[in-house]
């Protein structure tokens, strides 16, 4: 065994003696693949990017206001009196007869508003459109007063005019006419009808999106602005709606709603919702007036009237009316929001699209009532226009 040990030993020696140098590191690198060079990048010049030449756009200016075209020769009408009771003063008794169009505004009167002292008519003359009162000298609430010369019977014919329908409005005052029945002390009969001893009495604005709506009194004949906001109780107070519109498709104008109050607050009593349920106007399916909307003739306009009306327990005769009106595109149906329909034996629209007036006696849906809003190409603003003065027709 121990020759062989020897042997191994001594070859493992001579090898290692015999072996050149290793160089590991060299050997590890020759293995490794020869890196690319990394260029380092060049320096980067950034620059903002900037306006050289300044913008000259800019949102264009509000159209002008145009201002109203009066008409050169407006005068406010002269109240007349109006002949509508004569008096047939007998030996014993006393006749009467007021016509029904006691105020001379061409509408009659209720017979059950009409009384003489206290007396109803009694009869009605259907020939002469009239109401009849007959009554001895000492009946019907007479007065006798004497003079020196003379037995005076007085009465009072008095109109008290009944509420409009479920409205608190009136378009007359009550009316006390002063009737006096002279007897001479040695004979004779005259009589004489004295005057009624009451008292008479008596808007652009610009929104966002370049519409502007209007909201005026105009002539009776539609072509001027009216220089004066006096009417008398059976006049007709002719109101046009426009929108004026810039950078904008075209537009059909409409009014929602129209409330009457004797202050500029819609909120406040008395008040006369006379116009509503997006554009059905009620005043003349409530009080039997003429009020109405016109035929409309373009998109952008429209023009509708009122009968002139004042409340029953406020004797100034001032009024506001505020509106709420709505554009939307002219393109886009007439229907039960957007429409203009007054009632006349059934409602009419006023483009004669008569069908979507159907629901002005239920509920047609309401719209936004905000002062100012948009929603979906729908525009609408509250516009007012007052104060307007009503003032009664002298007998």
């Amino acid at each position: 065994m121990k020759p062989l040990f020897r042997i191994i030993f001594c070859l493992f020696c001579g090898a290692s003696a015999a072996a050149p140098e290793l160089n590991w590191n060299a050997r590890f690198e020759d293995q490794i693949p020869d890196q690319p060079e990394v260029q380092e990048p060049a320096a980067v010049v950034q620059e903002k990017q900037s306006f050289h030449q300044p913008l000259t756009w800019k949102f264009p200016e509000p159209p002008a206001e145009e201002l109203p075209q009066f008409p050169p020769d407006f005068e406010l009408k002269v109240p007349t009196a109006a002949d509508s009771v004569s008096v047939i003063c007998g030996e014993n008794s006393v006749r009467v007869e007021a016509k029904k169009d006691l105020l001379g505004i061409g509408k009659p009167v209720q017979a059950a508003d009409v009384t003489l002292g206290g007396c109803p008519a009694t009869r009605e003359d259907a020939e002469a459109q009239a109401l009849v009162f007959e009554s001895e000298l000492h009946g019907c609430g007479s007065q006798l007063l004497l003079t020196e010369d003379s037995f005076i019977y007085a009465f009072t014919l008095l109109y008290t005019p009944s509420p409009l329908g479920d409205s608190q409005i009136v378009r007359t005052t009550d009316v006390t006419v002063s009737i006096q029945c002279h007897y001479q002390r040695k004979h004779g009969v005259s009589s004489e009808q004295l005057k009624p001893t009451w008292t008479p009495f008596s808007d652009t604005k610009a929104s966002e999106e370049s519409l502007y709506f209007s909201l005026r009194l105009m002539t009776d004949n539609w072509q001027f602005a009216r220089p004066s906001a006096e009417f008398l109780l059976g006049d007709m107070m002719k109101f046009e709606v426009s929108v004026k519109q810039f950078h904008h498709v075209p537009l059909r104008v409409t009014v929602d709603s129209c409330v009457a109050t004797v202050i500029p607050n819609v909120d406040t009593v008395p008040r006369y919702a006379f116009l509503g349920n997006s554009g059905c106007l009620f005043d003349s399916q409530l009080t039997g007036s003429s009020s109405r909307f016109l035929p409309r003739s373009q998109d952008d306009t429209l023009q509708f009237e009122v009968e002139a009306f004042r409340f029953q327990q406020d004797d100034s005769g001032v009024i506001y009316i505020t509106c709420s009106l709505k554009a939307t595109a002219a393109t886009a149906a007439i229907d039960a929001t957007n429409k203009a329909c007054s009632f006349s034996n059934g409602w009419r629209e006023s483009s004669g699209n008569h069908q979507v007036c159907n629901c002005c006696d239920t509920d047609c849906g309401t719209g936004n009532q905000s002062p100012l809003t948009r929603t979906d190409a729908q525009w609408e603003q509250e516009t007012a226009v007052g104060p307007i003065i009503v003032k009664e027709k002298p007998l």
